[in-house]
């Protein structure tokens, strides 16, 4: 039995090996032609302007040799292997459950970037590793002013290292945060610019299956452009039914016992908001029930999320909060009598019934017929969306410098670039909260994560051990 479990293990490694080998000399390939095809095309262009300029063939010559050298040059860039050291780290600026978010500096150039740090045994532990490949496939292709750059990428022994544009404004949720609500016009605005953010990644063939305010960065003049795409092919453990639906514990299905106003469902909502952004188990608020349901579903879940933005933007709050995901996802499911407006909160008929039209059923769902069905809502009169981006922000956003990180939490410094054994050997005594969320554990679970680094100290300091 155990020889035959043995070749059974070598059999799938060696299956995964094979299929990883496959898949990178697909892309090896795949990225040789689009990158000869992309450079023909630049040379295309460049002898279609000069022709219509009509230069004489001394300018055209010398034209030509500039960009030959150009290209070089960008073959040279695009070859060149980073690493770690190539960059100074200035500050933390984001933390989630799979890493952090670092402002960091080039330091031959002197470039800002936003590092997007990532623990790579979190994410085979958490089974994440079909998403981090996702989303750094989408930031490649996506060229867009929708959606966040990427510039480079690379990795080390204990993490992978996402090099994007650095978005000094910071996110809608810390915007939100410090609101209480926003007013019509400026909600206006903000879903207006996400319905065009939505709809760059929608002609691209991608569903984001994960909008929320955290995922709608702000840039430095205050305009939306859309990150983390994680989602992008597949669900998180945490975003499918049989997660909630298999909690131990009961809950009620009776959503009109809950008494609590307006005011303090904000102040629950803002006070437990942080904690669930950076958690494993993160919320369920902004996931369209057909997601939930897995019994097939298409872009238009996007809208769904769009929507209840909307609403969180305008009364303070997302229509389904509760205090637990559990309970949030039961009021997703049974939307239909737990989607209400609070009397408390006025706001105009025009915006509730867009709202409405977003988080229905999806066969009925605003957006089904195009995305020029969304622009035409009454809500958006006199959204000029052609120019939109070119006109200020709703909200101005004050930038004292290219660093500013003023729009950002505070963080403390972590340990997440040293290596792993420098790590566990700094953590406290038989402590495991440096290897794993104890808020998504039980005690039982907690006591035998315990219990495993206490027998990895001592097979990695005593040879008796062995």
């Amino acid at each position: 039995f155990y020889a035959g479990s043995t070749l059974f293990t070598l059999l799938n490694h060696t299956k995964e090996r094979v299929t990883m080998a496959k898949v990178t000399l697909e892309n090896f390939y795949s990225n040789l032609v689009t990158q000869h095809e992309e450079r023909e095309m630049r040379q295309q262009k460049l002898e279609k302007v000069m022709d219509e300029e009509g230069l004489p063939d001394e300018e055209k010559r010398l034209r030509r040799s500039e960009h030959a050298r150009k290209e070089t040059e960008f073959l040279r860039l695009k070859r060149t292997r980073l690493g770690l050291d190539d960059f100074e780290s200035l500050k933390v600026i984001g933390r989630g459950a799979f890493g952090e978010v670092r402002l960091v500096q080039k330091k031959d150039t002197g470039h800002v970037y936003a590092m997007k740090i990532l623990r790579k045994a979190d994410m085979l532990e958490k089974e994440q590793v079909g998403h981090i490949r996702a989303e750094r496939d989408i930031l490649v292709q996506a060229d867009s002013l929708w959606v966040v750059k990427m510039f480079y990428s690379f990795q080390d022994k204990q993490n992978l290292y996402l090099l994007m544009e650095f978005l000094p404004g910071g996110d809608m949720m810390t915007l939100l945060m410090k609101k209480d609500t926003l007013t019509e016009e400026e909600t206006q605005f903000y879903v207006a610019e996400t319905v065009l953010a939505i709809d760059s990644i929608h002609q691209l063939g991608f569903i984001h299956r994960d909008i929320k305010p955290d995922n709608l960065l702000l840039d430095s003049k205050g305009h939306v452009k859309l990150s983390d795409f994680g989602l992008c092919t597949g669900l998180k453990k945490a975003h499918r039914t049989e997660f909630y639906r298999n909690m131990s514990h009961s809950l009620s299905n009776d959503f009109t016992s809950q008494n609590m106003n307006s005011k303090r469902k904000a102040e629950t909502w803002k006070r437990n908001r942080r904690q669930l952004a950076f958690s494993t188990v993160g919320t369920p608020d902004y996931i369209a029930p057909e997601v939930f349901m897995q019994t097939g579903y298409n872009k238009l879940c996007d809208w769904w999320s769009l929507g209840v933005i909307m609403y969180e933007m305008l009364i303070g709050y997302p229509p389904f909060c509760s205090d637990t995901p559990q309970e949030t996802y039961k009021k997703v499911m049974n939307w239909k009598e737990t989607l209400v407006f609070p009397p408390e909160v006025p706001i105009s008929d025009r915006a509730k019934h867009l709202i409405l039209r977003f988080c229905c059923e999806a066969d009925h769902r605003i957006g089904a017929a195009g995305v020029e069905e969304i622009k035409r809502n009454p809500f958006f009169e006199g959204v000029d969306y052609d120019h939109i981006r070119e006109r200020p922000a709703a909200i101005p956003i004050e930038i004292k410098s290219i660093d500013d990180t003023s729009n950002f939490d505070e963080f403390p410094e972590s340990d997440i670039l040293q290596p792993a054994e420098a790590r566990l050997s700094q953590s406290a005594p038989y402590s495991p909260l440096s290897i794993y969320d104890k808020t998504t554990t039980n005690n039982k679970q907690y006591s035998v994560l315990t219990l495993f680094v206490v027998m990895y100290r001592l097979e990695v300091s005593s040879p008796a051990f062995h």
